[in-house]
């Protein structure tokens, strides 16, 4: 397996974790950057509300989602996209929950996908104050980007997973998992807390 991954992250409407707002996806291919999808998802209902602290995050307002993909729309294209690559997230529960959580609720059943986590992998990568997207993505060197955009938390993901595989010296995500002591994990189960 070499190091080969869609990178994903959701903006949501509220503290909902089925109501997705945005999305942005990076693929990887042999530890380079190699497409991109990003897009503005209509939440579904009854979680469809914007709540002012989120939209002080992300900037995405209720208008701004008129006339996006449904969620129905928006699974099918990502779904389309990742086709049967691992998925990586930084804080990769919040995503997994936001994916798990929509489908579940239009009843769209998901594929039999594996995800790991940038965040769990940074901090048996770097020694850092913090490990948040941002923090990790300027001790990189990947210091221009909008945090909080969907495409370029994904992006910033993406270039953490190839920078920690550098510098251990890997070649393969695989790899990459063993030396940071982490697992693939299954979409499909349950997180454990």
């Amino acid at each position: 397996m070499p190091i080969d991954f869609t990178a994903i992250d959701f903006e949501t409407a509220n503290g909902s974790p089925a109501s997705p707002c945005a999305v942005g996806l990076v693929r990887v291919r042999d530890g380079k950057i190699t497409d991109t999808l990003a897009f503005l998802i209509q939440p579904p209902v009854p979680h469809d509300w914007f709540h002012a602290g989120n939209i002080k995050v992300h900037g995405i307002r209720p208008s701004d989602v008129d006339g996006a993909a449904t969620a129905a729309e928006a699974i099918a294209l990502m779904m389309g996209f990742i086709g049967d690559d691992v998925l990586l997230a930084h804080n990769a529960p919040f995503d997994m929950g936001v994916l798990r959580s929509t489908a579940a609720h239009i009843g769209v059943e998901l594929p039999q996908l594996h995800y790991a986590c940038s965040l769990a992998i940074s901090r048996k990568t770097y020694n850092l104050e913090s490990y948040r997207l941002n923090s990790v993505a300027y001790a990189i060197g990947h210091e221009e980007f909008d945090h909080h955009d969907a495409l370029a938390d994904s992006d910033a993901c993406a270039r953490i997973i190839i920078h920690a595989a550098d510098r251990h010296g890997v070649e393969s995500l695989a790899e990459l998992l063993a030396a940071t002591k982490q697992t693939l994990k299954p979409l499909h189960a349950k997180e454990m807390r």
